[in-house]
């Protein structure tokens, strides 16, 4: 047993400790959020199943529509000095709530990108399941090593053609500070290595190992999840280095399709996630957005039993002119975008709070890593010593 008082110690966005018990309950409030319903044994292989979209993808999946499978995510352990990852303690939480369920769902804790990992995983899916019905590819990740070539690549969030400087939402402690950054363009390579990491490629690989063992059962579909966001933020994010990334997953869908698969890209809209606040300009930007929207901001959770209702057939996929199922349309629609930019234009450090919900995005932050979550009694000692699930 190793029982200590977890505090939220870090910089930035970025804390260096999770809470394990508020880590449990963001997974148990995500679960009681979904109201269950009989459907058919469905497979699952998720990719990313611990943090954003992708845990929310898995939990709407487990406690909806019943699903059985594989989870995959690589996160830390605790060791003497830090408590495990965040995303290690929802995982083992998710697993107790897959077995409450009665779900057969195992997760591997294994880099996804290595093919020692596709090799693991193809083996469990075909030893306990056969196949599998649904792949969803939902990795964020700063670097890729090639299992093939051994080369690593690390992706950049810069700008193409020329410094844009943007505002952007920090904190001075728990007080709001509007700032400025100024993000760099991107070389070529920049560009090249960012799509390596972030691109289509490892998802097509994951789909031709699957086909290459005869795992894809008949009616397949796989989803790749994506973001497009406003025209606020555009500059960094989707006409960007990581926007050149994005491109090349929908092209990678548009491929996989003509070799007569059911594939796409999922369009989520924005959210409060690890990887998306290390973004500058977004946070912002998610803070305007939901003092607009309020509670018609749609979750995570929410999108996720949306995407399981198209990719299951209960629901008519909802597709653009891209054939990307779109799931953000609520975000994106004429109204919202005319109230968050004429919040942005106005927005000063003296009127941040006003118009800005700083406070809602500042604990969405902090329950990120299991703090700020009700009913946990944060100066009590806590378990951090907690096993990965067991297969």
């Amino acid at each position: 047993m190793s029982e200590r008082v977890v505090k939220p110690v870090g910089r930035g966005f970025l804390f260096l400790d999770s809470h394990p018990a508020g880590c449990v309950q963001v997974v148990r409030e995500l679960a009681a959020s979904v109201e269950p319903r009989t459907a058919e044994r469905r497979v699952a292989l998720v990719i990313g199943s611990s943090a954003g979209y992708g845990l929310a993808t898995t939990i709407a999946g487990l406690a909806q529509f019943g699903i059985d499978g594989v989870g995959i995510a690589f996160e830390k352990d605790a060791t003497a000095r830090r408590t495990a990852s965040a995303g290690w303690y929802r995982t083992a939480e998710t697993a107790r709530l897959a077995a409450e369920l009665g779900r057969d769902f195992t997760f591997v804790n294994a880099d996804a990108f290595a093919d020692t990992t596709k090799t693991e995983v193809l083996d469990l899916i075909a030893e306990r399941f056969g196949g599998i019905d649904h792949l969803i590819y939902s990795v964020a990740a700063p670097r890729r090593t090639d299992p093939r070539t051994g080369e690593t690549y690390q992706s950049a969030l810069k700008t193409i053609g020329a410094p844009y400087t943007t505002k952007s939402l920090a904190y001075d402690g728990t007080e709001p500070q509007l700032t400025e950054v100024t993000v760099d363009p991107a070389t070529d390579d920049d560009l090249a290595q960012t799509v390596k990491v972030m691109g289509g490629e490892d998802w097509a690989r994951w789909i031709t190992a699957l086909q290459d063992r005869g795992l894809l059962n008949e009616g397949f579909n796989t989803v790749a999840l994506t973001y497009i966001g406003s025209d606020i933020t555009s500059a960094i994010y989707r006409q960007g280095s990581i926007g050149t990334a994005k491109a090349d997953l929908e092209q990678t869908a548009i491929t996989l399709a003509k070799d007569g698969l059911s594939a796409y890209t999922s369009v989520n809209g924005a959210a409060v996630t690890q990887a998306s606040s290390a973004i500058p300009g977004i946070g912002l930007y998610t803070s305007l957005l939901h003092k607009t929207l309020g509670d018609t901001m749609q979750t995570p959770i929410e999108q996720s039993i949306n995407l399981w209702t198209q990719l299951t057939g209960a629901a008519p996929y909802d597709l653009d002119d891209d054939n990307r199922i779109r799931l953000d349309r609520w975000e994106l629609t004429p109204e919202a975008q005319s109230e968050v930019h004429t919040a942005w234009q106005s927005v000063t450090q003296e009127n941040l709070t006003q118009v800005a919900d700083t406070t809602w995005f500042f604990t969405e932050i902090r329950k990120l890593y299991g703090f700020d979550v009700p009913g946990i009694d944060y100066e009590a000692e806590v378990e951090v010593d907690i096993p990965w699930p067991a297969k």
